[in-house]
């Protein structure tokens, strides 16, 4: 990596916003290390260095504690300027209905991960006196999710977390920013196995806005952040006030599978 050039972490960097979130990171002069599990992430990387920067691609699977600790391994050395815990996924269906491994997955991916990683790299940024951190919370973090139920969860825990340690490191020259993208055009909904929902057919915001809005609150040093367009802006409006319960109706209504069916017929 090259000393004068501050460094950024990102995870679930292979596609979709973590991509874009990397390609923001290089656009603004930073170096890169970058995860992801699957086999995408070596072409991802290429296509970053394009933009002028250098990229470590470390492809380890965060939801085992054995690629938590190669990624943090990974960092020995080197000096973060900002990491950006990104790495999520999905689970639709109705909670009775799904398995539960891949519930758990979620909850290894989304929660525990993203505490193990937060843990080492906090340490080294609170010594150092500086520091950005920045979490991939959800619109969901502020409703039940009613036939999503572990994921919009796993994004409230996440949500929390961040708000928590922001108050924490408030006075350590450490920042910490969450941001709330709404349904976005990645592959997250194949992955979830929604495609056959009404939120999963509808129309999404473009990862690469989601992506800028979120660089520039991280930057600006913002604790968090509604991001996409002006319609999902909206809807975090909206969920501050509305009740739970009425929430968790909406929810089902764009969550529950066949969804997208019953969209057609009225």
């Amino acid at each position: 990596m090259d000393d004068n050039r501050p460094l950024a972490l990102v995870t679930g960097a292979s596609s979709g916003i973590g991509h874009e979130l990397a390609k923001q990171f290089a656009r603004h002069g930073y170096d890169l290390l970058v995860n992801a599990e699957d086999d995408r992430l070596d072409l991802a990387a290429q296509r970053l260095r394009e933009l002028g920067v250098q990229v470590r691609a470390v492809r380890a699977d965060l939801r085992t504690a054995e690629g938590v600790d190669e990624l943090v391994a990974a960092t020995t050395g080197l000096t973060l300027d900002a990491a950006a815990l990104n790495a999520g996924v999905g689970q639709g269906g109705a909670f009775a209905d799904t398995d539960l491994d891949d519930d758990l997955s979620v909850i290894d991916l989304n929660v525990v991960s993203t505490v193990r990683l937060a843990k080492p790299l906090l340490r080294r940024m609170v010594a150092r006196g500086e520091g950005r951190l920045m979490f991939t919370s959800s619109i969901a973090s502020m409703m039940p999710g009613s036939f999503q139920p572990v994921y919009n969860a796993s994004k409230s825990f996440v949500q929390s977390f961040a708000e928590a340690l922001r108050e924490e490191l408030k006075d350590t020259g450490v920042t910490v920013t969450s941001f709330m993208p709404g349904p976005t055009d990645t592959d997250f909904f194949r992955r979830a196995g929604m495609e056959d929902t009404k939120i999963g057919s509808s129309g999404k915001d473009d990862p690469a806005q989601v992506a800028e809005q979120a660089f520039e609150a991280l930057m600006k040093g913002r604790p968090k952040a509604v991001t996409g367009s002006l319609g999902t802006k909206a809807q975090g409006l909206a969920d501050r006030v509305l009740p739970d319960t009425a929430k968790a109706v909406l929810h089902r209504k764009m969550a529950e599978p066949g969804s997208a069916r019953d969209g057609e017929e009225g």
